[in-house]
């Protein structure tokens, strides 16, 4: 009698473990959804815009937030130090950049993204205001990026600058190990009778590497800012320094 017990007993067991090897795994649990708000800080040994140095040469300390929705719409705001207002007479010390647009697919590895940026200087107090607002449209095609913006407003303090453009080509090469490699060419057009001494063309090249979240960058930046006659179309007021000169800007960079 115990006999048969135990070998019913020892059936049952084989006949649940048979069935539970023919049962469809469980469902690993979804992945949360990655946030649409996200934040970015960092420290640069020098703040390069279109090549130029709007801190004098000096150090860096810049932080934004995003929004981007599923849909492809995206606003943000974006804030850094400066010098170059204060070098002009003026008396602002910050610039804080509002901006939104819109990025979508045109084919499998071709996507766009338009949008409006202004730049804010607050009380900045110059004859020509620098707040600038410009438009612009940027295809991409694998890892090349092809962007022009246009002023709608006077650009960065030039008078009767309106209409000015900026075109320019980069890309992003991942080359293993979280490597990235950034070139960059650009072309400054400055509108406006008797600005054409301050357009020019810039370039950078930058390395960039991310340990644990946070992305460290080497990058040379230069511009074709001096005259045939070695004069600097942009010189610091305060020390006659040309803030084009080709450099090697390093720094870190956060986003969470």
């Amino acid at each position: 009698m115990n006999k048969s017990i135990l070998i019913l007993g020892i059936a049952s067991l084989l006949n649940v473990a048979a069935h539970a090897a023919d049962a469809p795994a469980a469902a690993a649990p979804a992945e949360p959804e990655a946030s649409p708000l996200s934040f970015n800080v960092g420290v640069f040994s020098d703040y390069r815009y279109r090549g130029i140095s709007q801190t004098r040469l000096k150090p860096a300390i810049q932080a934004g937030v995003d929004y981007a929705s599923p849909a492809g719409l995206y606003i943000g705001a974006w804030a850094s130090n400066i010098k170059w207002i204060k070098d002009a007479g003026g008396e602002s010390n910050v610039e804080i950049d509002l901006y939104g647009g819109y990025k979508g697919e045109i084919t499998k590895d071709l996507t766009f993204d338009v949008g409006v940026l202004t730049y804010q200087y607050p009380k900045n107090h110059l004859a020509t205001s620098a707040n600038t607002t410009e438009i612009y449209g940027a295809l991409t095609y694998g890892p090349a990026t092809l962007k022009y913006s246009h002023s709608v407003t006077n650009l960065f303090g030039f008078a009767d600058s309106k209409n000015s453009g900026y075109v320019d080509l980069s890309a992003s090469f991942d080359v293993g190990t979280g490597i990235m490699l950034l070139p960059h060419v650009g072309y400054q057009k400055v509108a406006g009778d008797g600005n054409s001494d301050f357009s020019y063309t810039d370039y950078s090249f930058t390395i960039g590497k991310d340990f644990s979240g946070f992305f460290l960058s080497a990058a040379v930046v230069g511009t074709s800012t001096k005259s045939p006659g070695g004069t600097a179309a942009y010189a610091s007021p305060a020390n006659g320094k040309d803030l084009g000169r080709a450099a090697l800007v390093v720094g870190v960079k956060k986003t969470f």
